[in-house]
């Protein structure tokens, strides 16, 4: 009888608003910014807005991982840091190639993201404590590798990767990085599991689960994408610095929120923490367009990202009882 009526009722508004307020929110934002500047559509504005969240996105990735688990990370801004000034440090200093200092610099984010991992998954420390350890460590290395100076890295190398010849190739990576992680997330047997250490770790453990290594994994795999941020933001500026990345954390939990993630584990998905961070990366670049001054710029994006999280609030209740 429920069935049949489900049938007949047909395709309800009320129910896809709900689903989908995440890319709602991005699509009002797009109409109002494009009706506030006539600059906004433009190529080269379109271009830089995925050019600048293209690191963001892959921090806030990262984490969402994290917190599918029941985790937090507050590392990710310090492991960009590492990312940036590991990636320029060994071609400048040591005259390796930009594609092997990559992957040694995916190295050094893996061996964080790692000890994190172990002081949560193995040694029972809470996710807060832990990663807000590993902050401070790997910002202090960041400082420590660049001598608290900006190093500047040449032409042709690293920088290549935002080279509009190759059709901007940053762009391009964090498209698969976002397409792969959407279909472990939902196809995957791994990607399940995470989600149900989130939602009960106690009755995975008693099926047989072993929690930690995947715990240990989700951490692992945040320290390589806030690696790779690092290393996006050093190919852009063609400048490594131990200093970028400060408050990155807070933005990239701000996208998972919005892109209605909870924070206690087991509800996520990837494309709505994706349209999270562009939702913040649109604010920002609407409020450059209208030359607002950087001072107010935050409590503007504060507001509009507690009214965010607070139709994500409603709409969740509803969803409930639909």
């Amino acid at each position: 009888m429920t069935t049949s009526l489900s049938a007949k009722r047909g395709f309800s508004w009320k129910e896809f608003l709900i689903s989908n307020n995440t890319f709602i929110i991005l699509l009002l934002l797009v109409v109002a910014s494009s009706l506030l500047s006539d600059n906004f559509f433009t190529f080269i504005n379109v271009r830089n807005i995925f050019l600048q969240q293209a690191g963001p996105i892959l921090v806030a990735l990262g984490l969402l991982w994290v917190i599918l688990a029941g985790g937090i990370d507050l590392s990710v801004g310090s492991v960009m840091a590492v990312g940036s000034a590991v990636s320029a440090m060994l071609i400048t200093e040591m005259g390796m190639h930009y594609s092997l200092s990559i992957a040694l610099t995916l190295a050094v984010g893996l061996a964080f993201g790692c000890l994190a991992g172990v002081l949560v998954a193995y040694f029972g420390i809470q996710g807060f404590v832990a990663t807000l350890a590993t902050m401070t460590i790997a910002r202090g290395t960041a400082f420590v590798i660049t001598n608290g100076r900006p190093v500047s890295v040449e032409g042709g190398t690293i920088n290549s990767l935002v080279s509009p010849a190759a059709w901007y190739p940053i762009i391009w990576v964090t498209a698969v990085i976002v397409i792969s992680a959407t279909i472990v997330h939902r196809y995957t047997g791994y990607g399940r599991k995470v989600v149900a250490i989130g939602s009960n770790e106690t009755a995975l453990k008693l099926a047989g689960v072993r929690t930690k290594r995947f715990i240990l994994s989700t951490y692992a795999l945040s320290g390589v994408l806030a690696a790779l941020a690092g290393v996006f933001l050093t190919a852009r500026s063609s400048t490594g610095s131990a200093t970028i990345g400060v408050g990155q954390e807070l933005d990239a939990i701000a996208a998972v929120v919005i892109g209605g993630a909870s924070l206690m584990g087991g509800k996520g998905f990837v494309m709505n923490t994706v349209a999270g961070a562009l939702i913040l990366g649109l604010i920002g670049n609407i409020m450059n367009l209208m030359a607002v001054p950087s001072y107010p710029q935050g409590i503007i994006k504060g507001v509009i990202i507690i009214a965010a999280v607070l139709l994500q609030v409603a709409t969740g209740k509803k969803e409930k009882t639909v």
